[in-house]
C-alpha cells in the first residue's frame, strides 16, 4: 500500500519561518559576501580606496519574501556608487559584482 501524505500549509509556513531557516539564510548570506568581497574591484585612483569593498553587509528576517511569509538573507553594499559598479554607466563597464557572487556562492554551499 501507498504512503499518504497531506500538507498542511500553517505547518509549512512555520517551517519557513523558524530559527533555525533564519540562520541558514544568514549563513548563506555570510557565504555570498565574503565572495562578493573577494571579487570587489578597488580603484587605486579614487579618494577612497577599498570603500566599495568594505561597504558589504549581510542581514537575515523571518518575514522576507513577496508575500513575507519565509525567512530570507540580504546581501547588499551600501556604498552610494554600488548600483553603478553593479551595472555600469555609459563609460564605465558593469562588473555584476553581486550577480557573480550569488552565483558562486549558490555552488558553495
Amino acid at each position: 500500500m501507498a504512503a499518504r501524505f497531506k500538507v498542511k500549509r500553517k505547518g509549512i509556513g512555520e517551517m519557513l519561518r523558524m530559527p533555525g531557516m533564519q540562520a541558514e539564510m544568514k549563513r548563506r548570506a555570510e557565504v555570498i559576501k565574503s565572495i562578493a568581497v573577494a571579487i570587489s574591484p578597488v580603484d587605486e585612483n579614487s579618494p577612497d580606496p577599498g570603500h566599495y569593498k568594505e561597504s558589504w553587509e549581510t542581514d537575515s528576517t523571518s518575514r522576507g519574501g513577496r508575500r513575507r511569509d519565509r525567512a530570507v538573507g540580504y546581501v547588499r553594499n551600501t556604498a552610494h556608487y554600488a548600483r553603478w559598479v553593479e551595472y555600469g554607466t555609459e563609460k564605465v563597464p558593469a562588473h555584476h559584482v553581486l550577480l557573480r557572487a550569488a552565483q558562486m556562492g549558490g555552488r558553495n554551499q
